[in-house]
């Protein structure tokens, strides 16, 4: 297999089925019709003709990152060797966008039991562990385990102070120093951050760290394909060059400004003509692949922070958003089906179908005499999951429950490039239809700001007098 031929690569594109969004498949209630899509293409003109002014200006800059420097390449994959030369453990820190998506990357495109599997079995990559949240017993359980003097550390923050990452950096350095020695914790550690500001970055020129740099104008939700993602996908041995390419392949296919061409822009006016003509204001993402339930809260992230917004770009308050919601099939037809199915009209589903998991473990023929699982036998797991996916989407359309469907032939680091940077071009297409900058986040930073302010931290002590004011009122309703 050559990733780089043209044949091969349009067998592996992505495809987008949105039959089951259509009011000729579920009526006009809930389904779109032809006249609203064409209604959106003259916006969809105008949108198109901004977004490739701005990419030119260079304000865009997730969507050049297909096409990065051979030179930014090397330095990655450089890095990446050394890792996995010296280190049988890789630990990376880092919280939401900075983690989410080598954690996608990682569930995707490696052995779902990588970690237990034997160094020759992961072809020489090193164990690798994500701490993604501020969890004591979590971190502990990692500290218990750890062996300091074959593990390296990847601390990934863009701003450089982000209070989770950086508590359990500092907590995780320590163990180290205590390991290793003052003098030579510095050549575990490799810092990516922002290339010039931030208290990451002079930490890391003052205590020696190698470091990669996220460029400044790609936030977090939008930096899998920047160092954020790309370091411990090559540690972990994914083709980081076949990713890429996979990226590349989907840019081109939503170079087209005629919305039905156009598979980013074309999921995003379904989801958006959903929520805003159909008040479907949830929209579930449900891969049928355990390898893609990282996937599912990766893309949780960024639809949902990137289009709740309280204003929009004229200022105006507007609360706009749909709800993101992950499940995994076929496991949530046993947990979640149920309520898509017979409960409120307030849904939209996206399926993720892998036509070809690259297993074919056979059901066996056993218990003839039993109807009930007799017939199972003769056929296989994969099969069966993907026999399950187009019975849910059956079902969910019978119940007029609108629903789409992205098939991938295989999964690999082609196939996933192409998913993960459709997804982050459909969510700015989606930005613009709402009339919202796609690309902050205040209400986070709000968030953010409360938290500096509780944990003592300078400059903050007057917002730290207003929390605790309102906290001292709020517990008199307590119970």
């Amino acid at each position: 297999m050559d990733y780089k031929d043209s044949a091969w690569q349009d067998s592996m594109r992505i495809r987008l089925d949105y039959t089951n969004m259509t009011a000729d498949a579920i009526g006009e209630e809930h389904g779109i019709t032809d006249k609203q899509l064409d209604d959106l293409q003259p916006i969809t003109d105008e949108i198109h003709r901004q977004l490739t002014e701005r990419r030119k200006a260079g304000e865009l800059a997730f969507m050049d990152l297909p096409y990065q420097s051979k030179e930014s390449l090397s330095k990655i994959i450089e890095l990446s060797k050394y890792v996995r030369g010296k280190f049988d453990n890789f630990i990376l820190v880092g919280i939401g966008g900075s983690a989410l998506g080598p954690q996608a990357l990682h569930q995707a495109l490696n052995h779902p039991y990588y970690n237990l599997l034997s160094k020759q079995g992961r072809n020489g990559s090193p164990r690798i562990f994500f701490t993604d949240n501020v969890d004591a017993g979590k971190l502990k359980g990692l500290l218990d385990i750890i062996s300091w003097d074959k593990t390296a550390i990847n601390v990934i923050t863009k701003s450089g102070s982000t209070a989770e990452t950086m508590s359990n950096f500092l907590i995780l350095r320590k163990a180290l120093i205590d390991a290793v020695g003052e003098e030579n914790y510095a050549k575990h550690i490799i810092a990516t951050t922002d290339p010039k500001k931030g208290a990451l970055r002079q930490i890391a020129v003052s205590q020696g760290y190698a470091a990669l740099d996220i460029p400044p104008g790609v936030g977090g939700r939008f930096s899998v394909f920047t160092p954020v993602g790309l370091l411990s996908a090559a540690v972990c041995g994914i083709d980081i060059r076949q990713l890429l390419a996979g990226a590349a392949y989907m840019d081109k296919l939503c170079q087209s400004g005629k919305l039905r061409d156009n598979p980013a822009y074309l999921n995003a006016a379904l989801l958006y003509l959903a929520d805003t003509a159909k008040n479907k204001r949830i929209c579930v993402m449900m891969p049928y692949s355990s390898s893609l339930q990282y996937s599912a809260f990766w893309f949780a992230q960024l639809w949902a922070e990137s289009l709740g917004k309280k204003y929009s770009v004229s200022g105006d308050v507007v609360n706009v958003g749909q709800t993101p919601v992950g499940a995994v099939g076929a496991t949530d037809q046993h947990s979640q089906l149920q309520l898509y199915i017979e409960g409120p009209f307030d849904k939209v589903i996206t399926f993720i179908r892998v036509q070809d998991s690259g297993y074919n473990i056979p059901i066996p023929l056993a218990f003839l005499q039993q109807e009930g699982i007799s017939y199972l036998g003769g056929h296989d797991l994969g099969e069966l999951l993907l026999a399950e996916q187009t019975a849910t989407a059956l079902a969910l359309k019978s119940n007029k429950r609108p629903n789409c469907t992205i098939s991938i032939p295989k999964l690999n680091a082609f196939t996933m490039g192409q998913l993960l940077y459709m997804l982050q071009v459909q969510t700015a297409f989606a930005g613009s239809l709402y009339g919202i900058n796609a690309f902050d986040q205040p209400g986070v930073e709000q968030g953010k700001q409360a938290t500096y302010a509780l944990m003592g931290r300078i400059g903050y002590e007057d917002k730290k007098l207003e929390i605790e004011d309102k906290l001292a009122k709020q517990n008199k309703w307590a119970v």
